[in-house]
């Protein structure tokens, strides 16, 4: 039988090589699961659970697989050792998935550490709207395999919120594309519709405005659609290759 760990870290780079001067090519954020391949030396090859992405993580004291009951709803949510506002411990990002253990007045207990309640809904809490809530993201910083407020990547930015909405998506975009069926013609774009280049997405707000994380921006930003694809065929040559509908 597989045995399964759980990713109790804020977040956790994962690398490509057994290196920490590799390319981090994925996170993991708390409460992210996984299975270890191979023990190698400091390293543990790994395959994450939630989108069955390969790579290597540091070897650190990571937990047997804990069965989630919330998720966090903020960009960041603090984490406090006792229940009360005067003591920070660290902070879990938006999609973290948590197991509670205690409430006690406004603060619900996971682990050694308590969270508040107005920062979490349950495991299976939808929004209707699956990307009501992205514009959180706006002006946090582009990071190449990030997937916290700390720093975020364009195809991470859509994986968040479909996972948080109990969808599965890939990570990467190119494996998006081929994942996600529903085929629109860029005339005909409304709000949630996501727009792939090749190694590129965005997710229309409405039929004029979209947000990524734009790499030589170095955040995320909120820009016009076709001005963003007037700028993406100047700058990379590149061309619309397909928008998608959820």
């Amino acid at each position: 039988m597989k045995k399964y760990y759980s990713n109790n870290f804020s977040y956790t780079n994962v690398f490509k090589k057994m290196s920490i001067n590799s390319e981090i090519v994925t996170q993991m954020i708390y409460g992210d699961s996984f299975l270890i391949i191979k023990k190698q030396k400091e390293w543990f090859k790994i395959r994450i659970k939630e989108d069955g992405y390969i790579g290597y993580v540091k070897k650190k004291k990571f937990v047997f697989y804990v069965k989630p009951t919330h998720k966090v709803c903020k960009l960041f949510a603090n984490i406090y050792k006792y229940p009360n506002k005067s003591d920070i411990n660290k902070k879990l990002t938006y999609g973290s998935k948590i197991r509670i253990t205690n409430i006690k007045s406004g603060f619900r207990k996971f682990e050694n550490y308590w969270i508040k309640a107005k920062c979490i809904k349950p495991i299976n809490y939808k929004n209707k709207n699956i990307f009501s809530k992205i514009k959180i993201f706006k002006d946090v910083k582009y990071s190449w395999g990030g997937k916290s407020y700390n720093g975020i990547d364009c195809s991470a930015l859509v994986q968040l919120f479909l996972n948080y909405n109990n969808k599965y998506c890939p990570r990467n975009a190119g494996d998006q594309v081929k994942y996600l069926k529903r085929n629109i013609k860029l005339e005909n774009i409304k709000k949630n519709d996501i727009i792939y280049w090749n190694g590129h997405v965005a997710v229309a707000l409405s039929k004029k405005k979209l947000i990524h994380a734009y790499g030589p921006k170095k955040k995320t930003l909120i820009m016009d659609i076709q001005q963003t694809i007037d700028l993406i065929k100047k700058t990379a040559g590149l061309n619309v290759i397909s928008v998608k509908r959820v």
